[in-house]
Formats: structure tokens, sequence, C-alpha cells
């Protein structure tokens, strides 16, 4: 009579942030929503809770009807990530920028 093969359970590891490779940083989320009036770029960190910057199409444009175009969207776009990667290059001035956001 053979033995029963008992399996053991393999131990899952489950993550709730995005895939990171090894080496990587992962610098915050971006939440973008477009309507049909405007363009809302918001980069948060990864729990979602404190703001690095947020940008409006709107923002960057001084005619209201350019408010929703593609321009706008793109100039936001491009103000984001310039200001991210100036929190990337300096960590220490963070608090200040997230002042002046607000």
């Amino acid at each position: 009579m053979s033995r029963r093969k008992v399996r053991e359970p393999k131990e899952e590891t489950t993550t709730l942030g995005p895939a990171v490779r090894d080496g990587e940083h992962v610098f915050g989320v971006a939440h973008i929503f477009a309507s049909f009036n405007d363009t809302f770029i918001h980069v948060t960190d990864l729990s979602g809770r404190e703001t690095m910057v947020r940008i409006t199409g709107g923002m960057n444009v001084k005619a209201d009807r350019d408010e929703s175009s593609p321009y706008a969207a793109m100039l936001a776009a491009q103000d984001v990530s310039q200001r991210c990667k100036f929190l990337l290059s300096h960590p220490s001035n963070c608090g200040a920028i997230y002042c002046s956001m607000l």
C-alpha cells in the first residue's frame, strides 16, 4: 500500500502596489481625469493620502475656451513631469512644495 503524497501549501505573496523591478524606485501614483471641460492630473504617494503634485489644464492656459484642449492637457502633463523630477532630485524640499501646491 502506497502512502498518500501530502502537498505542502505554497506560500503566495501578494503586493498591493505597482509591479516594480529590482533597483527601481516608485515615487507615487498618477491619477488622470479627463472630462469635456478640463483635464486633472493628480500625483499622490503610494497610499494615496499625501498629494505631491496637482495640476489642471486650465492652470496653464489663459483663455477659458482652451482649458479642455489637448494642448492644455499636454502642458499639464509636462508641468507634472517637471515637478516630479524636481521632487526626486531634491527630497528635502518635498514638504515645502507640498505646502505651496495646496
